[in-house]
């Protein structure tokens, strides 16, 4: 039977990322044992002499997905604007996502950024803009706080600098329909899924059964490696410190708020 999401995935969003002039390649990490799957820019493809003037005043941006979707999927409809202003655009999957895989048991935030970072600085990256949805951004700021040299600014959209026990018990209160974090976040059903979109979309979109379940299908693997990520994300209301960022003022944008879902 058809995923239809697999094929809007196919002939619609990788073709997106095709025309912003991105291809798909895979940076390896420890010996190979951790590999990280990107959108990144095609080298193959000469600029012309007013592209390598403007980007000389741009930094490359790099965009990291949330917890419904791999990099391409949450970001194919931002990559064409982003590459046509004259950013160098690199969409990762982070690990357990999209091709993006690891043998090791670190299911923390840190971990995440450590080898997003190591990949970068491997391709080459000096310094970039992060730009995070959700999960994503609670990398997005992990590497800021780790990284000043090659993080030079954050933006970020539904996520916060660390992830409290209040917060989640607030979320699960509001959505209702769900006792645990890995319970909402990691939904079983059509009508679960559901239930997590329109509690995290701004626009009330309806989704027929089929969609809802071939996303499932697609984008919810993993789901052991997930789960370990959704537990170690949360962390004491006093316990944890706040990280501190080197960044100068206002390079870092957030439109978070305590009650967004965190996807």
């Amino acid at each position: 039977m058809v995923n239809w999401v697999q094929v809007l995935r196919k002939n619609l969003v990788a073709r997106l990322a095709k025309n912003a002039g991105l291809r798909q390649h895979a940076v390896t990490l420890d010996d190979a044992a951790t590999v990280i799957n990107f959108w990144l820019p095609n080298q193959n493809k000469e600029p012309c002499r007013k592209d390598r003037q403007r980007k000389k005043n741009l930094h490359p941006v790099v965009l990291v997905h949330g917890f419904a979707g791999d990099g391409i999927m949450t970001w194919g409809l931002q990559v064409g604007a982003l590459a046509k202003a004259g950013h160098d655009v690199y969409v990762p999957d982070l690990l357990h996502f999209g091709g993006s895989t690891s043998p090791s048991h670190d299911r923390s935030v840190g971990f995440q950024a450590r080898c997003l970072v190591a990949a970068l600085r491997k391709l080459g990256v000096g310094v970039a803009d992060v730009v995070g949805f959700s999960y994503g951004g609670f990398v997005a700021f992990e590497m800021a706080a780790a990284n000043p040299s090659l993080v030079h600014s954050v933006v970020v959209s539904g996520g916060t600098v660390k992830y409290t026990g209040a917060m989640k018990d607030a979320l699960l209160e509001r959505i209702g329909g769900a006792r645990l974090f890995t319970e909402l976040m990691l939904p079983e059903s059509a009508d679960r899924l559901r239930v997590l979109f329109l509690a995290a979309m701004h626009m009330k979109l309806w989704f027929p059964c089929r969609l809802l379940q071939d996303f499932l299908e697609v984008m919810y693997k993993n789901r052991m490696e997930r789960a370990g990520m959704l537990e170690d994300l949360v962390v004491g209301d006093k316990g944890s410190s706040t990280p501190v960022f080197q960044q100068v003022p206002n390079s870092f944008v957030s439109d978070t708020f305590i009650h967004t879902t965190s996807l």
